[in-house]
């Protein structure tokens, strides 16, 4: 297993080469394995995996930090590759409760994390300047550490009916002043707002995959993408097959779906022997 630093010194490694990168987002240890084991080279959380695998509805203030960084830190801790989390607003409001986050994220194992531009209750954008404000404090306090964490500062505007491409270079370029190591623009509407943002800014750009875009690999890096991180994707993609699974079952009485899962040899063999 490498080391909290090689970790964090194979995501910077993987920030600084020319082209991009992919990140998959586990939800639990099993599929941090599973995903290892599948080649990719970065590994991120998305606050989605947690909420609904406790049950809970996301984006509604359901999880704290100390919940969220004790999953997140679990995923961390299965994996030799470096991991970085979805750490919503920063749990709280003010600047010092976004520099506790990352202290406390560092410290479960995390090599990075987002945080985002809204209130955790009503998804109210902050006014600019006191965001990066909330930015900058992050990025001291990540900067300080023994081991540097990534910051990845979230415009999120266009999750919140904000649609507008010109606000949001405004803002990445703010929270890049602020001393962001990446800018996240969540829900860019196509391939030449992912161009324009990243084009807008000096820091590397993380790109969300997923809800019906059609990007591929090629696109996103000639666009200036440099992380493409796939979020819920995986994980809706596994209800699918369940979903699919189910309604054959209840409507046909038939299990051909089946076939297509993956054995049970090869899952079992991703997995950790008895500690």
């Amino acid at each position: 297993m490498a080391t909290f630093a090689e970790k964090t010194a194979a995501l910077r490694t993987l920030l600084a080469r020319p082209g991009s990168f992919v990140s998959a987002h586990p939800w639990d240890v099993g599929t941090t394995r599973v995903l290892t084991s599948l080649g990719f080279e970065a590994l991120g959380t998305a606050s989605s995996g947690l909420a609904f695998q406790r049950g809970r509805k996301d984006a509604e203030n359901g999880v704290g930090r100390d919940e969220m960084l004790a999953w997140a830190g679990g995923i961390a801790h299965a994996t030799h590759l470096p991991v970085t989390a979805d750490l919503e607003n920063g749990f709280g409001d003010s600047p010092e409760d976004c520099a506790r986050t990352i202290r406390e994220a560092s410290a479960a194992g995390l090599c990075g994390g987002s945080i985002e531009d809204a209130t955790g209750e009503g998804h109210t954008l902050y006014d600019i300047a006191f965001a990066a404000q909330r930015i900058k404090a992050a990025a001291a306090a990540a900067h300080a550490l023994s081991v540097p964490f990534v910051v990845v500062a979230r415009a999120d505007g266009f999750l919140h009916g904000h649609r507008d491409v010109n606000d949001a270079i405004t803002r990445a370029k703010a929270y890049a002043d602020a001393g962001a190591d990446m800018i996240f623009v969540p829900g860019l509407p196509d391939i030449d707002s992912i161009r324009s943002v990243c084009a807008a800014v000096t820091k590397p750009v993380t790109v969300l995959v997923g809800r019906g875009n059609a990007y591929n690999m090629k696109d996103l890096t000639a666009a200036g993408a440099k992380e493409i991180g796939l979020g819920s994707t995986l994980f809706r993609a596994a209800w699918g097959t369940l979903f699919s699974a189910a309604k054959e079952v209840q409507e046909k009485g038939t299990f051909t779906f089946e076939a297509a899962s993956v054995p049970y040899e090869t899952i079992n063999g991703m997995m950790v022997g008895k500690k």
